[in-house]
C-alpha cells in the first residue's frame, strides 16, 4: 500500500474478446477501438453486480471513468491483508485498469485488467501487511501493528479478489456509478455500484493492482524481503 474497502469473493474474470463473432463490427473497422472500450465497460458493470453480493473490502479506486487513471499499472498483482478495516463514506463499482503499451505482464489480457473500483473517504486499519511476490521472495510491508492504527483519507485502490466479514451503515445498492456522493467520486454514467455512510471489515483481505489516498499515515512502518508474503 506504501507503494500504491468490505467486498468479498474472488473473482477471476477474463472478458470475453468483444472483436469475435461480431458483424457489425467487421463491417465498421474504423469503430473497432471505440465499441471495444464500449463493450468491456458494459461488462465491467456487470461484474460488479456480484461484488456487492460479497461487498466490504478494502476500497478500489484509480478505474477510468473514476478519478481518470494517473499511471499505467505494472500488471503485477499484490496482496493486502488487515485484522480490521473501518471507514466512513464507502462507494464501488467496476472498472478497467491498463498497464503501460508493451507491458511483459500483459499475458492475453491485451494490458487491460478487470477490477472493482471502491473508494473510503476516511479509513484506519490495523496490522496492515502487504506483500508483492517477486518471483521466488516477497517484498514485504507492515505498519499499524502498534498502539496506532494505519489511517488513510480518499483511500482508493483497484482489486480482483477481496474477502472479509463486512459490515455497512444505511447502504445503497443499485445506484448509478455517475451519482455517488459518499466519497466524494463519481463513476462511469450506466455503471452498476453501490455506497454507504460507514464500512467495517474483519479479517480483510484482498488482491489488488493499485492503490492510491490523499493522505497515507503508516506508524511502525517495516519494509523487508521475506520467503513468505502476507
Amino acid at each position: 500500500m506504501a507503494s500504491s474497502s468490505d467486498v468479498t469473493s474472488s473473482a477471476d474474470h477474463t472478458p470475453e474478446n468483444p472483436e469475435s463473432g461480431s458483424v457489425s463490427e467487421a463491417s465498421e473497422p474504423t469503430e473497432g477501438p471505440a465499441r471495444r472500450g464500449r463493450v468491456r465497460a458494459r461488462r465491467a458493470a456487470v461484474m460488479a453486480v456480484p461484488a456487492t453480493l460479497v461487498a466490504g473490502a478494502l476500497a478500489v479506486l484509480t478505474a477510468e471513468g473514476a478519478l481518470g487513471v494517473q499511471f499505467a499499472i505494472s500488471g503485477m498483482p499484490f496482496t493486502v491483508t488487515a485484522t480490521e478495516l473501518n471507514g466512513t463514506g464507502f462507494e464501488q463499482f467496476g472498472g478497467l485498469d491498463s498497464m503501460a503499451p508493451g507491458s511483459p505482464n500483459e499475458g492475453d489480457t491485451g494490458g487491460q485488467v478487470l477490477i472493482v473500483t471502491s473508494a473510503i473517504k476516511n479509513a484506519t486499519l490495523t496490522k496492515l501487511c502487504q506483500s508483492v511476490d517477486l518471483g521466488g521472495t516477497n517484498l514485504l510491508i507492515t505498519a499499524g501493528s502498534g498502539a496506532e492504527k494505519v489511517s488513510a483519507s480518499d483511500l482508493t485502490t483497484d482489486s480482483t479478489e477481496l474477502s472479509g466479514d463486512a459490515a455497512f451503515n444505511n447502504i445503497e445498492i443499485g445506484n448509478d456509478a455517475s451519482t455517488l456522493t459518499k466519497a466524494g467520486v463519481k463513476g462511469p454514467i450506466g455503471v452498476f455500484s453501490q455506497q454507504a455512510d460507514t464500512v467495517r471489515i474483519a479479517n480483510l483481505r484482498q488482491t489488488n493492482y493499485a492503490t492510491t489516498a490523499g493522505v497515507f499515515k503508516l506508524p511502525g512502518l517495516k519494509l523487508g524481503f521475506s520467503s513468505k508474503g502476507c
